[in-house]
């Protein structure tokens, strides 16, 4: 943006799609604070995410997220990696919005199971099978996902690729200034 106050760049999209890896790159580019959502959760609640899911249970973590929607909606100027499920709140994806620019990353299931790996540090996955509890999670996240301004497939992009593309998409439609 030429002039006033940068918009916030915001990444949303399933997990494991590259939202912090893709943004800490895409802040680099533009000259962008970076902020991970998650990491900054976990920092204040002094826990990692399952734990807070552990001990705390979802509800709990999803107000801590909504919390931190009301920081970042507070800022300028940052490339915004949100957690997967943060936008699935309509309030949240609302004020986002007027903060930011909302970028969509998705991924097929395959790639996501790839890069998620079988540790258990992802809570939303739980026990079962992994592909279908991913296949459930995207449908239903689905309509939140493509309330984005912008959507990428990083399936086949490499993390420096998919900052490049978002940078000059972001430029085309006149959202910031040339990298």
């Amino acid at each position: 943006m030429t002039g006033g106050e940068k918009r916030n760049i915001i990444l949303c999209g399933f997990m494991a799609t590259g939202k912090s890896s893709v943004g800490k790159q895409l802040a680099a580019l533009l000259g962008y604070e970076f902020l991970d959502m998650d990491a900054a959760i976990e920092a204040d609640a002094g826990q990692t995410i399952p734990q807070i899911f552990s001990s705390r249970g979802e509800p709990a973590f999803r107000a801590l997220e909504s919390q931190m929607v009301e920081r970042v909606a507070g800022k300028a100027g940052c490339v915004v990696a949100t957690g997967g499920g943060t936008i699935a709140n309509p309030q949240n994806i609302e004020k986002l919005k007027r903060c930011g620019v909302i970028i969509t990353l998705t991924a097929d299931i395959e790639t996501i199971l790839l890069r998620v790996g079988t540790g258990d540090d992802r809570p939303m996955l739980g026990q079962g099978d992994r592909f279908e509890r991913i296949r459930r999670l995207m449908q239903k996240r689905a309509p939140f996902y493509a309330q984005a301004d912008i959507v990428l497939d990083t399936s086949s992009l490499s993390v420096e690729e998919a900052a490049r593309r978002i940078a000059a998409r972001l430029q085309e439609a006149g959202f910031c200034g040339r990298p």
